[in-house]
């Protein structure tokens, strides 16, 4: 059974998308915790990010990089932080998380109120440096 970023993957599902390869996608999390969260998803449907094979578990942390660098450089937060919990979706993913201010919660329980329209103008902004 295909899970919801399989869809995403296809384009049967819509998403604000960040960036794409021919391995991985980024795109806003539709429950952010952040202004700025954003997935990385490498396309490969495998449940548990640690049974990724070594070379594709270390291409979606370079791609990761990739979006991370984008996220400081347009959105400019003190960092941008990373989570690795899996539990969600059984689909391996990455949350990279701006982090704007000091003992900002960047617990996946937190929920942040961000608009549509925000959302679509975060992904251009960020989209725009991604360096592929």
């Amino acid at each position: 059974m295909s899970t919801i970023f399989t869809k995403i993957i296809r384009g049967e599902i819509p998403c604000h998308k960040i960036a794409e390869s021919e391995t991985h996608i980024a795109f806003l999390d539709i429950n952010p915790i952040a202004e700025g969260h954003i997935l990385v998803v490498p396309k490969q449907e495998t449940d548990y990010i640690f049974d990724l094979p070594d070379n594709l578990l270390g291409d979606t942390m370079v791609f990761a990089k990739k979006v991370a660098a984008a996220i400081d450089k347009s959105l400019k937060p003190i960092r941008t932080g990373i989570i690795v919990e899996g539990l969600e979706v059984p689909h391996a993913h990455i949350h990279l998380v701006p982090i704007y201010r000091e003992g900002q919660d960047v617990s996946l329980r937190n929920k942040a109120n961000v608009s549509d329209e925000r959302m679509k103008e975060i992904a251009k902004i960020v989209s725009k440096e991604v360096k592929q």
